[in-house]
């Protein structure tokens, strides 16, 4: 890729629209023949898929489904041999970094619902890797701690994740790595500025 992280490679289009701010409100029309509305119209999808000519091989979407999905699988393959699948590595990870403390946080990092981490949580407990302890400031509150087993286990996981990433990435040079998450974070943001529209 010739540009650099973080610049925008979709042409004059994109940074016109992206500078609305500067034209008082009004993105500048392409052309520079009449400024465009800013808001809900100018939000819209820019068009590049059509349902009469959907191919689920251009869909960035399935294709980011598919990278995950692969990197969850190798994932789970090198920790397959500490005892952890996919599913049990990321609460364990999530308790390490102190990312959450109960069932509902945990649910909420893991993007679970909180039944299903409620039976994670047993399964984990079960192997010792976990525990609840009530909270002493409200009696209410049960807190999820990892064992010292739990931590070792929870250690496996940044090396294995590390390495499944960086062979997913490989032949990548620093530039597109760096773009690449640039794209990414600004897809996120098009998500967020689509909910905010609802």
């Amino acid at each position: 890729m010739a540009s650099a992280p973080g610049t925008d490679r979709a042409g004059p289009k994109v940074r016109a629209s992206t500078g609305a701010a500067a034209a008082g409100g009004r993105a500048v029309d392409p052309a520079g023949v009449r400024p465009a509305p800013v808001g809900r119209a100018a939000a819209r999808p820019a068009g590049f898929y059509r349902p009469d000519r959907y191919s689920a091989d251009e869909s960035v979407g399935y294709l980011m489904r598919r990278v995950l999905n692969g990197m969850a699988q190798a994932t789970e393959l090198r920790l397959e041999p500490h005892g952890l699948t996919n599913a049990q590595w990321m609460p364990l990870f999530k308790l390490r970094l102190g990312a959450a403390q109960t069932v509902a946080e945990l649910a909420r990092e893991c993007q679970a619902d909180a039944g299903a981490m409620t039976r994670m949580l047993d399964r984990l407990e079960a192997k010792g890797l976990c525990r609840r302890v009530r909270s002493t400031a409200d009696r209410r509150v049960v807190n999820i701690e990892l064992t010292p087993d739990g931590e070792k286990a929870a250690d496996k996981v940044p090396p294995a994740i590390a390495d499944v990433l960086n062979g997913y990435l490989a032949g990548f040079t620093r530039e597109e790595w760096e773009v690449l998450k640039s794209l990414l974070r600004r897809m996120l943001g098009n998500a967020d500025t689509a909910r905010a529209l609802r």
